[in-house]
Formats: structure tokens, C-alpha cells, sequence
């Protein structure tokens, strides 16, 4: 394939925006490449300014589970559009995506819309620590919950030590407020509990995880965890903005049967527009002004363009959608499982649902950040590039995971498992 257009968008980018890009990852920097850049989406596909087509494994990380340009979610924000587009004031339409979420989601009693998950995971651990009086949060290696200063924060040589900020801004005095355990691990948890007594405000954590590549948190790690608040009354935060309503109505919550004190949301009840949410149990929200003391704020939450999208997808998830995504999802998984072994390729696959990640590694699991890291960045920055050429859109990062649409063709499915199997060949 050529790029030109999309080399030369770039060198002008970089003239006017940091990196070039909006977002870090956009930069293909640890896949050894230029960025493509987008003109337009149709279903499964995405097509670049130099007229190339990719079937989309990313699905603007997460939302779009109705493929691109889908065109219920159009008609309903087309709806809405000649209404007008923001008020700055209470609309019927927030109470309708509000009483939807809670009928979805079993943790949830209020819900509270902002703007993105990184001001949904913020929001919550200041309402946590406003409702609880204590000051520390408790976060696990690998997990990402957005830029807040509170998350930037790593384990540094080991995964129980106090944490020391991930980037240049982010002081001191907060990175001491983040502790740090390891994901999958109850014992570096209860460790953290002794060493911080009464401190804790909460533990927050992606019960299934997809910033270090996909990894499933254990069935019997979630209870010991939810126990482990609960005797230290400390609240559990579930950020759900990647598996909420993706890997089923209710999210990760409702497939481990764990429910959590405040739950994060974003991505697909945004329908592709900028949106996050975070809800609870009634007392622990009513403590948000203006009913409580804890304040948070924000022009353009609940903005009723993305309630109208948001709406339009929460409306049409439905078991029948769900066993479409695991048919999709298992055959892609299944494929690729068969070229892995008949190649002889040094890799395996963590799944949930349609969530998905291939890591290049030698290790036989990957279930935290450690087995996580041993992985050959270089082999998968080969593998991307390969994929890329031959019309396969993956994430340019090996700690990122496949988010698979329920628009995927028969045809999709097979020229994604011929891609992966050339690409395992070319790089061996």
C-alpha cells in the first residue's frame, strides 16, 4: 500500500500539535511507523486519505459496536441536531439515558454524565474520598484509568511500594496518595491494607483490564477484593469505560457477579461522541453537590447529542447482539489460535468476549503487568506493520487490545485469519 498522503499530513501535523496527534498512541511510535490517517468509516471498514481500505480491529477503541457510520445512531443525533446542540441546562433525554444505564448496570442506583472517562475515573475517586474521609487510592500495575494525576503513577521495582509519578507534572505530594498492588494478586492487596491502615478511600480497578493488552481479572481475585473493602470500609470502584456494555448489558460486573460501590462508564454510551459516566449506590452519590458537599461540574455533561447516540446503541444491546460478538470473536480467536500453533510462533491469546489481545511472548499466561512486559515489542511492531499492509487495522501497540464490531462479514473474518497467518510467516 502507499501512504503518501497520510506521510504528508503528518509532517504538517507535527508543525501544529505536539507528536502531530491528539492522543499518544495515534503516533505509531512503538510500531515503528508513520501514523494513517482517516477520511472516512463504513461498516467494518476504514478508508485513509490515500484511498486505502482496512477492516477496522479497533473500533475507535471500544465504541463503536454497530460498526462505523452506523446509521440508526446517525439518524438519532441528525434528530436531535436540528433542535439544537447543547443548552447548558437539564434535558428529559439525560434522565432517559440515566434510567437505561441503571436498568443495565446492577451496581447502579444514580448515574452523574461528564465528558470522558478520564473525568468519570477522576470524579469517582474524589467522591470516594470525599465520602469517606481518607486520602489514599489503592490502583493496581498495568491498569489505566485515564491522565488524571492520581493514575499516572507506576509500581516502580516492585508492585507493593508507594508509587512515583509516570510523568513529568504529576508531584510528589499526589503520587504518594496512589498506592500500588498487583493485578490478580489479593496478597499484594491485603499487604497494601496493613500497611495503610484506615487510609485507603478505595480500590479502583478494570475488572477486566486493556491497557496492558487484554487480561482478565480471576473470578475468586474480584470476591476476596470486594470482601477485602468491605472490612476495611473502603469502596470498590470498577472503571467499566472499556467492558461496560461490551462484554454484556451489565458489563464485567454483571458476568462476575462482583458489584462494586461506583462504577466508571464512557465509550459506547457515547454511540462515538465524547461521553463518561459514574454511578452508584444513592447515599454514596448523594453526596455530590448539590446534594452533598463533594463538588463536580460540568458545561457540556450530558450533552444531548451524545445522550441521543448513546441511547440509540444502549436501546439495540440485546442477547442476540451479545452471541453475534462471541460467534465473531471466537472464530477470529480460533483462527488465529491455528496459525500461532502451525507457525510455531512464540504467542498467546487472552479473550473476554470481544475484547482481544495476541502477546508475543514466551510465558504461557499473561495475568498482570510483569507477565505483561516480556513481551517482543519488536516482533509485534513487525506484525502490525504487516497486518497493515495487507488491509488489517490492529492497535499500534501491543498493550492495547482488539475491539471487534458486530459488522464483521464472513469475508472480514477470513481475510483477518489469512492476514494474521502471512503476517506470523513474514516475521518468523
Amino acid at each position: 500500500m502507499k501512504y503518501n498522503n497520510s506521510t504528508n499530513a503528518f509532517v504538517e501535523s507535527q508543525e501544529l500539535i505536539p507528536g502531530g496527534v491528539n492522543s499518544p498512541v495515534r503516533a505509531f511510535k512503538s510500531v515503528n511507523c508513520n501514523p494513517v490517517f482517516f477520511d472516512y468509516g463504513k461498516g467494518s471498514k476504514v478508508y485513509d486519505i490515500d484511498g486505502n481500505e482496512y477492516i477496522d480491529c479497533i473500533s475507535s477503541w471500544g465504541p463503536l459496536i454497530f460498526g462505523h457510520a452506523d446509521k440508526k445512531t446517525q439518524s438519532k443525533i441528525n434528530e436531535y441536531l436540528k433542535r439544537g446542540t447543547t443548552y447548558g441546562a437539564p434535558t428529559v433525554i439525560e434522565s432517559e439515558m440515566a434510567k437505561k444505564i441503571i436498568e443495565f448496570v446492577p451496581s447502579i442506583e444514580k448515574v452523574r454524565m461528564v465528558n470522558s472517562g478520564t473525568e468519570a475515573t477522576m470524579s469517582a475517586i474524589r467522591l470516594a474520598r470525599g465520602y469517606t474521609s481518607k486520602n489514599l487510592i489503592l490502583k493496581f500495575a498495568g491498569n489505566y484509568h485515564g491522565h488524571g494525576d492520581s493514575f499516572l503513577i507506576k509500581a516502580g521495582s516492585g508492585a507493593m511500594t508507594l508509587g512515583l509519578p509516570d510523568s513529568p507534572g504529576v508531584t510528589r505530594n499526589t503520587a504518594k496518595d496512589t498506592v500500588i498492588a498487583e493485578f490478580n494478586s489479593i496478597e499484594s492487596v491485603s499487604e497494601q491494607f496493613k500497611k495503610n491502615p484506615d487510609k485507603i478511600a478505595a480500590v479502583i480497578i478494570e475488572p477486566v483490564a486493556g491497557n496492558m493488552g487484554l487480561v482478565e481479572s480471576k473470578k475468586d481475585f474480584l470476591v476476596e477484593l470486594r470482601n477485602l473493602c468491605d472490612q476495611n470500609n473502603s469502596l470498590l470502584i470498577f472503571d467499566e469505560v472499556m467492558s461496560g456494555f461490551r462484554l454484556s448489558k451489565g458489563g464485567a460486573q454483571e458476568l462476575y457477579n462482583v458489584i462494586p460501590d461506583i462504577t466508571t462508564l464512557g465509550k459506547i454510551i457515547g454511540g462515538g461522541l465524547p461521553v463518561g459516566a459514574y454511578g452508584g449506590k444513592s447515599d454514596i452519590m448523594d453526596y455530590l453537590a448539590p446534594n452533598g458537599p463533594v463538588y463536580q461540574a460540568g458545561t457540556l455533561s450530558g450533552n444531548p447529542l451524545a445522550m441521543s447516540a448513546g441511547l440509540s446503541v444502549l436501546n439495540r444491546l440485546d442477547e442476540k447482539l451479545f452471541d453475534r460478538l462471541e460467534l465473531i470473536s471466537k472464530k477470529i480467536h480460533e483462527g488465529f489460535l491455528q496459525n500461532i500453533n502451525e507457525t510455531g510462533t512464540n504467542a498467546i491469546i487472552n479473550r473476554a468476549g470481544s475484547m482481544m489481545t495476541m502477546f508475543f511472548t514466551n510465558n504461557k499466561k499473561v495475568e498482570n503487568y510483569n507477565d505483561a512486559i516480556t513481551c517482543d515489542l519488536k516482533k509485534y511492531a513487525k506484525y502490525f506493520k504487516s497486518m497493515l499492509d495487507q488491509g488489517i487495522y490492529l492497535p499500534p501497540s501491543q498493550f492495547e487490545c482488539m475491539f471487534i464490531s458486530s459488522v464483521y462479514s464472513e469475508n472480514d473474518i477470513k481475510k483477518i485469519i489469512q492476514s494474521n497467518k502471512k503476517s506470523l510467516v513474514s516475521i518468523l
